[in-house]
């Protein structure tokens, strides 16, 4: 039983563990880590950046310090190699309310009865290019004065305020209107990660030989799209806006779905994002 759930056990604990160091830095002040996910500090001295945030303080004309920029630059190499949107199911505290509102859709038949999304998923691209623009002309980084991933975050640090809302709106969204509606459809933060995710080393392998097509790993997928070789052929995943969270490997009994590392010599012709 622990097998089919050890990438979901790993997750939660990994996003707790985080959210327990941030608020005992804000609470004790027992370094480890403190700040929030804008901005980090790693024991007082290891500087970490959201370069999403970092980008729009640019367009915003803000004047940008080295260690804000180093701490940037510390976060694209890692989810440069582990993949980019590894920090939505692994660290995000979002990620724990649209995975139950996706657990209760399934649950409750909501997938049956929408058979088609009815949005797009590069609304999220248009949502970071309209950042941009406003933070250029508003002076200020536009999206995290509404981020719900902030306002969820802070409210978990030092107090919840307006992230109860922000959970209820978004937990609600998903459930009853659109299936992976915040994290697959809208989040500029996760459209952002899944540009870098273009890059990263770790990805989910298919191996077509041993799949029997009973597509459990696309029902659990928050982003099936990615899972498009499912059996047709033997492939990574190369898009991006793969998550790495693992569920598709659990929920597989054939062992056709595996995390591997990225053969770079051989992909280039068949990328998609």
């Amino acid at each position: 039983m622990i097998k089919k759930y050890r990438f979901l056990i790993a997750r939660r604990i990994t996003q707790i563990s985080i959210m327990v160091l941030y608020v005992i830095a804000n609470i004790y002040g027992i370094n480890i880590l403190m700040g929030n996910l804008s901005s980090s500090l790693i024991l007082i001295t290891i500087p970490l950046s959201d370069p999403y945030a970092i980008l729009q303080m640019f367009f915003a004309g803000a004047f940008l310090s080295f260690d804000i920029l180093l701490g940037a630059f510390f976060i694209l190499i890692f989810y440069m190699i582990v993949g980019g949107r590894a920090f939505c199911s692994w660290i995000c505290p979002v990620n724990m309310i649209t995975d139950l509102a996706n657990f209760l859709r399934r649950k409750f038949g909501f997938n049956q009865i929408q058979k088609k999304q009815p949005a797009s998923r590069n609304i999220r691209y248009w949502v970071i290019a309209i950042s941009f623009v406003i933070s250029f002309f508003m002076g200020l980084a536009a999206f995290e004065l509404v981020s719900p991933i902030s306002m969820v975050h802070r409210g978990i640090i030092f107090g919840m305020g307006f992230g109860w809302a922000a959970m209820l709106v978004i937990f609600l969204f998903d459930l009853f209107v659109l299936k992976n509606g915040w994290c697959g459809h809208i989040c500029p933060l996760g459209g952002f990660y899944s540009l870098v995710g273009k890059f990263s080393l770790i990805r989910v392998h298919h191996n077509a030989p041993n799949c029997t097509a009973c597509m459990k790993c696309k029902e659990v997928c928050p982003e099936s799209q990615v899972l498009h070789m499912v059996t047709k052929t033997s492939m990574p995943v190369l898009s991006g806006e793969c998550t790495n969270c693992g569920r598709c490997v659990e929920v597989c009994d054939d062992n056709a779905l595996n995390f591997s590392i990225k053969n770079l010599k051989k992909e280039n012709e068949n990328e998609v994002r």
